[in-house]
């Protein structure tokens, strides 16, 4: 009908789409708030992973302290090489190491961090007491308050690091390159750069870091500088960083939790296109009477097409406008939850980039799940519209199927662009589709073996499981979304659960009470009966402890240099900077041999060394190949002869390389220890013995360490359980949107089973019996997919024991039940208030 008039001019389809179109946008209430949440949790999570990306960027130079950074253990700089720096601007040199701080009777470990008169090259440290200063005067220190505290410390106070006497000149607020230090055994302890030689710290074979800072007196390319001091110093074993990598191990961090959140907020908004496409089909619905009435009149399939894309577009629009505003309105609450861990911008963050993305993921989410309901209402026949009174619109499976197709490669075109992992995102999004493929197939699978069953003789629950598969009913589609939400509630409680009794079940019996460094290789039996002598049976395992940078491996003869490798991954993480050494007679405790002899006792030849068979692997290692190490600062060589497979788990001593006694035992070194004791066992008295005999090793107790891991895994989850939320939210804007598209004939069902005879409370048992129905299957489809995948996760991934805690998963995945029951019930009860007669009168 009409398909020969010409098609309406836009403005004529603006002006037909705006009379039907209010503020409230009646009918389209549902797209609003799918596509709200997707956006807002897009906009946010973008937002902050961009801002703190920018933060690390545009204050690169104050993080690292200067343009270029160098930093070389056990030994200081020599004189070509501080000259060579000094060619480059202003230089700035200290040292870096663990120690110990004693006040009476209290000791804490602290991170030493000796620096110069230039120190800092960039930014000033601020105290709390307002004072903008550089480097203490000698026998001052500034304290960071957690020293302070552990300490019981104030200013103007005295305290004792390796036997020397400190004044608390201060207590740091602010450090300006604290991001740009690295991990730390505790708080830091400034102090003049004359400090730790006078101590004895940073005698031969201590484990001291020196670190270099430059800030260039001309400008230069930092890459360039740093290539230059690689190839005059290639033996050197330097760590060098420049300011466009100020802290390589945060801007990881940062970019993979952030693309973790993004894919799941992304996962979460494909499930909310779900309900965006139930919204416009019940839209549509209850609208076919007008589209009929302009099909009558002579309107166009196309000008039905344009009228309708215009609604749902404004509509649209407006829901990815709200979801923008709220996604940047919630960046000072998720930077006031982070601020102390990452560099985020205080106040709201606008990000551009982000906030574009978010729109454009939202926007084309909208595409695919609207474009088979809008297909549908431009072929349907004006007729076939006026009859179709109580069933829903039979459609055609191939419409829209271009514009879904274009949209889908568009979205995984952006996800995989922006990616910094875009084989790791196409896993995700691969993963993501399988799970929802096999809901959908799950869920039309329920929908014909309920048609299939035999009618129970209740009339109640007959017509309840006959709605699961009566024409209309949105059975796949209720499963597909609130099975994904309610499993990957499931999942989270799953890996949280097994994370948690892991550590309480492995670390306490596998992780050692304390680490001790810098025990002198002469004083081993000193030691070991200082330990016996505090806390009788503690167990005492002490091995060789040495610094050194791969420098080279391969064959003989066409060995890669590490220094030529345009990028190392994540695998190959031994070949960044320096590592832990040693040397032993006999294979290490946790460590089994898996190709290759180990050398025999007192070996006298060649150098030998035996690897890690992940690194071997990941880089190509073989039997007979060489690797190359700096130690401080000498090339050393030697040849592989096995591969270990390294028990990490163990919290113990746990070397990549492990070299035979000849290649290294020349150098200087101390040992380094680790004591377990009995449960139960008082510690104070250990730790006052250790820190009098050996006031210059450093002594760590492995709680306080566990502690901060514990607090750091706890913000993560947080972090994924809020996105995680916006699914299971997403998932019950499907089951609003699934009512909604079904009330027609809900109401139909209701006024007819009134008039026969059925009380309100009956008509509610009906419709509770569906949704008891659906939540019991949901929960049987949740809870096995979501302890499959976090099995996956816990043993494959992480490679702990699957130890879930049942009733917490049972308490999640109930909460989530009740949950929607509760929203069902909420969306249903309108339907009761329908009088029969006049919903008889309307047909």
């Amino acid at each position: 009908m009409g398909t020969g008039a010409a098609a309406l001019p836009w403005s004529a389809a603006w002006r037909l789409a705006r009379r039907d179109l209010s503020l409230r946008f009646k009918g389209l209430r549902l797209l609003l708030a799918c596509l709200f949440l997707g956006v807002a949790a897009l906009a946010a999570i973008g937002s902050l992973t961009g801002s703190i990306e920018r933060e690390l960027t545009s204050r690169g130079r104050a993080i690292l302290g200067g343009d270029i950074g160098l930093e070389i253990w056990q030994r200081d700089l020599t004189p070509a090489e501080r000259a060579a720096l000094a060619a480059l601007g202003r230089v700035s040199v200290g040292t870096r190491l663990q120690a110990m701080a004693t006040a009476g009777d209290l000791a804490a470990p602290v991170q030493l961090k000796s620096v110069d008169a230039a120190w800092p090259l960039v930014g000033r440290l601020r105290l709390t007491d307002g004072r903008q200063v550089g480097a203490p005067p000698p026998g001052q220190a500034w304290l960071a308050e957690g020293a302070a505290e552990r300490l019981a410390l104030s200013p103007g106070q005295g305290f004792r690091i390796a036997g020397q006497r400190l004044i608390v000149g201060g207590i740091i607020a602010d450090e300006p390159d604290r991001l740009g230090e690295g991990f730390a055994w505790g708080p830091p302890v400034i102090v003049d750069a004359r400090f730790p030689l006078t101590a004895g710290l940073t005698a031969p074979g201590s484990q001291f870091r020196t670190r270099a800072r430059v800030a260039f007196a001309r400008p230069y390319d930092p890459t360039e500088a740093v290539d230059s001091l690689k190839r005059r110093f290639p033996a050197a074993g330097f760590a060098l960083r420049t300011r466009d990598n100020a802290a390589p191990g945060t801007e990881r961090f940062v970019e993979r939790m952030g693309e973790f959140l993004v894919l799941v907020g992304l996962a979460a908004l494909v499930i909310a296109g779900i309900g965006i496409g139930l919204g416009v089909s019940s839209y549509l619905e209850g609208r076919r009477g007008s589209i009929a009435t302009l099909k009558v009149l002579g309107a166009t399939s196309r000008d039905i097409a344009r009228i309708t894309v215009l609604q749902v577009g404004i509509a649209a629009l407006a829901a990815t406008l709200a979801g923008l505003t709220v996604g940047v309105l919630a960046t000072p609450l998720l930077g006031a939850a982070l601020g102390d861990l990452l560099p985020i911008t205080p106040g709201f963050v606008i990000d551009p980039a982000a906030l574009g993305q978010a729109a454009l993921y939202g926007l084309l989410v909208a595409l695919i799940f609207t474009a088979r309901p809008l297909a549908a209402a431009r072929a349907f026949p004006a007729m076939a519209l006026m009859r179709a009174r109580v069933d829903p619109l039979r459609r055609n499976w191939q419409g829209g199927l271009v514009a879904m197709a274009l949209g889908l490669v568009l979205l995984i075109g952006l996800a995989v662009a922006s990616a910094a992992q875009p084989w790791v995102t196409l896993g995700f999004l691969g993963g993501a589709a399988a799970t929802l493929a096999l809901l959908a197939g799950l869920g039309a699978l329920l929908r014909r073996t309920v048609a299939r069953l035999p009618s129970p003789r209740h009339p109640l629950l007959r017509t309840a499981l006959a709605n699961l598969h009566r024409p209309g009913a949105q059975t796949v589609a209720l499963v597909t979304a609130l099975g994904f939400g309610l499993s990957a509630f499931v999942l989270l409680a799953a890996v949280q659960s097994s994370l948690d009794a892991n550590i309480a079940a492995r670390v306490p019996q596998r992780a050692p009470d304390f680490f001790v460094l810098d025990v002198p290789r002469d004083r081993a039996d000193a030691f070991r009966a200082a330990v016996a002598g505090a806390v009788p049976g503690a167990r005492v395992r002490m091995v060789p402890n040495l610094r050194g940078a791969i420098l080279a491996y391969g064959p003989a003869g066409r060995m890669t240099r590490v220094a030529d490798l345009k990028s190392v991954n994540d695998e190959a993480w031994a070949l960044r900077g320096e590592r832990g050494l040693t040397y032993a007679d006999r294979l290490p405790e946790g460590n089994v041999l898996t190709a290759g002899q180990w050398w025999p006792a007192n070996y006298t030849g060649p150098p030998l060394v035996s690897v890690d068979e992940k690194l071997a692997q990941t880089v190509g290692l073989k039997l007979g190949d060489r690797i190359a190490v700096s130690v401080l600062g000498v090339e050393r060589e030697a040849t592989i002869t096995s591969f270990r497979r390294i028990d990490w788990d163990s919290l113990g001593f746990n070397y990549v390389l492990v070299f035979s006694p000849n290649m290294l035992a020349d150098a200087p070194h101390n040992l380094a220890a680790t004591i377990d004791l009995s449960p139960g066992t008082p510690r104070g008295g250990l730790l006052r013995t250790l820190v009098r005999a050996f006031p210059a090793a450093s002594v760590i107790e492995t709680g306080a360490i566990l502690k901060d891991a514990r607090a750091l895994l706890d913000r993560m989850s947080v972090a994924i359980l809020a996105a995680a939320s916006v699914a299971v939210l997403a998932g019950i804007a499907v089951l609003l949107g699934a009512i909604a598209a079904s009330r027609r004939t809900r109401t139909y069902d209701t006024a007819v089973l009134r008039v026969l005879g059925a009380s309100r409370g009956q008509v509610l048992g009906v419709l509770l019996g569906e949704y008891v129905l659906l939540a019991g299957l949901l929960a049987l489809v949740a809870l096995p997919l979501g302890t499959a995948v976090g099995w996956g996760i816990i043993v494959k991934l992480f490679q702990f024991d699957w130890l879930p805690h049942w009733p917490t998963i049972l308490g999640v995945l109930g909460a989530g039940l009740f949950l929607v029951l509760g929203f069902a019930v909420a969306a249903t009860l309108p339907v009761l208030r329908e009088r029969p007669s006049r919903v008889l009168r309307e047909l």
